[in-house]
């Protein structure tokens, strides 16, 4: 099998869908891998690594995507890479589908096999694909939420922590998953007073007793949210329904109670966004104000720390990658239900129910195609 690693396009997108290492044990396998010059560029690998590694390097995208079986990619395609698309192809990426029909559509007209990192579930509920970027993002929100603060960056002027004689700032969680429970890890060590709302109270349990009581936990629900949006400094949005569309936590009128100049992050932008007010930014253009709020809405966050991040997502993603290629695609997906839950198209079908429910487009059963 050929597998393709396209350069990412997506503003500021550093990251890359496969490392070396990862390249020396699928040509060890029998396969061939081709790399986009200057793929790992940006995450301190070079195009010589991947050569010494196996790999043969090609000058442009299409020399890539028009020789793969399978593409191995970071996010989804971009508008200029829809011409790419064909029948017979596997993208293997985190694909994000639900806030975007007009990708979808054309991933079902050319009837390419779309597998997501995102919805691969195993038996016990987890989401390994999605867990090291959700960490990263996690960690990162508070990162990016201490500088946005900062009264040059338009923020209200607070010190996450505090000093002596002076209360550190409110942060508020919403969303006590993967992504939550990293960002209070960061902000809480930082000494800021830290709210995390969540609507499964035994997952509160869980977080009172790792932090011992140190951070507020509340049961989700609107005036929940309304009073805790009274006094946050910094609000971090982290919930998840995996494959569909964040749900609307905060609706606009809830700014009005805000503070002036107070930040919002938005980790769920991939998935639409849990603010009302959210839109898709870029690392070009990051942030834009609503009603006094400053909203931080980056769809790729951890782009931004592209070493770390591609180490991490690659750890998770290839043992997926290699049972893929090694199987062969219908075998794989036919013997893995974790893999099969990945599957959000194929063969011009939707086969991932939250996306059909999130887009009004029908749905149809994997097990029936295969």
């Amino acid at each position: 099998m050929i597998i393709g690693v396209p350069r990412e396009v997506k503003d500021h997108e550093s990251r890359v869908g496969l490392v070396p290492h990862g390249v020396t044990t699928l040509v060890e396998a029998g396969h061939q891998v081709v790399v986009q010059t200057r793929a790992g560029s940006l995450s301190s690998i070079t195009d010589e690594e991947y050569v010494e590694a196996g790999a043969r390097i090609a000058p442009t995208a299409a020399d890539v995507w028009n020789v793969a079986d399978i593409i191995v990619k970071v996010k989804e395609p971009q508008p200029s890479e829809y011409g790419f698309l064909r029948e017979g192809l596997t993208i293997f990426t985190y694909l994000h589908l639900a806030p975007l029909p007009e990708l979808t559509q054309k991933m079902l007209e050319t009837k390419v096999t779309g597998i997501a990192y995102e919805t691969i579930q195993e038996e016990d509920g987890s989401l390994p694909l999605l867990t090291p970027m959700s960490e990263v993002a996690g960690r990162m929100a508070v990162q990016i939420g201490a500088q946005y603060l900062e009264a040059q960056n338009g923020g209200r002027g607070v010190l996450l922590g505090g000093i002596p004689g002076v209360a550190p700032g409110n942060v508020v969680v919403l969303g006590g998953g993967t992504v939550g429970h990293n960002a209070a890890r960061v902000a809480h060590g930082l000494g800021a007073n830290v709210t995390i709302i969540d609507k499964n109270l035994n997952r509160l349990r869980e977080l009172d007793d790792i932090y011992n009581g140190g951070v507020i936990t509340l049961a989700s629900n609107a005036w929940t949210i309304r009073e805790s949006l009274r006094h946050a400094d910094l609000v971090i949005g982290a919930v998840l329904i995996p494959g569909a569309s964040a749900p609307k936590l905060v609706k606009r009128d809830m700014l009005q109670v805000m503070r002036r100049n107070a930040v919002i992050v938005d980790v769920a932008i991939d998935q639409g966004g849990c603010f009302e007010t959210s839109r898709p930014t870029t690392h070009t253009d990051p942030v834009y104000f609503v009603d006094n709020v400053l909203h931080y809405c980056v769809s790729n966050m951890p782009a931004a720390v592209p070493h770390t991040s591609t180490y991490g997502l690659t750890n998770a993603t290839f043992p997926y990658l290699l049972q893929l290629v090694n199987k062969g695609v219908h075998e794989a997906i036919s013997s893995n239900r974790a893999l099969a839950l990945g599957v959000n198209t194929y063969k011009g079908h939707c086969t991932h129910p939250a996306v059909a429910e999130s887009q009004n487009i029908p749905y149809t059963e994997l097990s029936k195609l295969l």
